[in-house]
């Protein structure tokens, strides 16, 4: 029997939302850091998250990426790198402000 694209009764749809689930708990991470006082150890971790997601991006096939698939391939990925870099520069640079525990 050729497979017409339905889901067989052996597959596993949830494997789809792992790599979004991933991503929620890296951000979900940074949150708590964020609330704990190191803002700019949440910062990173949240340019981390968004260079997980690019690189998921880049390597699962379409069927596979689940919410992490917004646009093109090539789009997502650019987008996820422009959005990690920015995020991680300002996050590294910025010093001294109200969050700042060494002030």
């Amino acid at each position: 029997m050729a497979m017409t694209g339905h889901r067989q009764r052996g597959d596993r749809p949830w494997l789809v939302h792992v790599p979004f689930a991933v991503i929620m708990l890296l951000l979900a991470a940074a949150v708590v850091r964020a609330l704990q006082y190191h803002w700019r150890e949440g910062a990173a971790l949240v340019g981390v998250a968004l260079f997980v997601a690019g690189v998921l991006r880049a390597v699962l096939p379409e069927e596979r990426v689940g919410l992490l698939a917004i646009r093109g391939k090539v789009v997502d990925i650019v987008t996820y790198g422009a959005l990690c870099a920015a995020v991680l520069y300002i996050s590294l640079s910025i010093v001294g402000g109200p969050f700042d525990a060494s002030s």
